[in-house]
């Protein structure tokens, strides 16, 4: 990426930004923090990173409706090894790359990061299996003793 125009690059960053924002969910949370074993704000970050390097359809998917992650080979490995789906590199590809073809750091006023409201009706403890459960079921089954 780094040798790409720094336009391009400082385009890349939004482009991450938007993803970060539509990812950000209470559903999108809960089922990385079932994934996880628990799930900060800035693990939360790291698991939409390591969701972005699966691609567009998972992303999608994941996105619309979190359960489905059951579905991959990745996580059902996560729930057998116990082993945390991150990739906090990918946040800062763009960043770096525009210091190693600029010599500068990205300009903080060229890209918005928007930070959308949570769903209050996620908003409960999510260490409540059975609600887990109820919300999560193909995700809880795996994760869930």
């Amino acid at each position: 990426m780094a040798t790409r125009p720094a336009e391009e690059i400082v385009a890349a960053q939004q482009v991450l930004w938007d993803l970060m924002a539509d990812s950000c969910t209470n559903p999108l949370w809960a089922a990385a923090y079932l994934i996880n074993g628990g799930c900060s704000d800035d693990g939360f970050d790291y698991f939409r990173g390591w969701l972005i390097t699966q691609g567009r359809e998972v992303f999608g998917r994941a996105v619309a409706g979190p359960d489905a992650l059951a579905d991959l080979s990745v996580v059902r490995a996560s729930a057998a090894d116990g082993h945390d789906l991150e990739c906090e590199e990918v946040l800062s590809i763009a960043w770096n790359a525009h210091i190693r073809a600029t010599g500068r750091q990205l300009p903080t006023d060229a890209f918005v990061v928007r930070r959308p409201e949570l769903d209050p009706t996620w908003n409960f403890d999510f260490d409540d299996h059975a609600e887990m459960t109820r919300r999560l079921p193909r995700l809880a089954a795996l994760h869930l003793e």
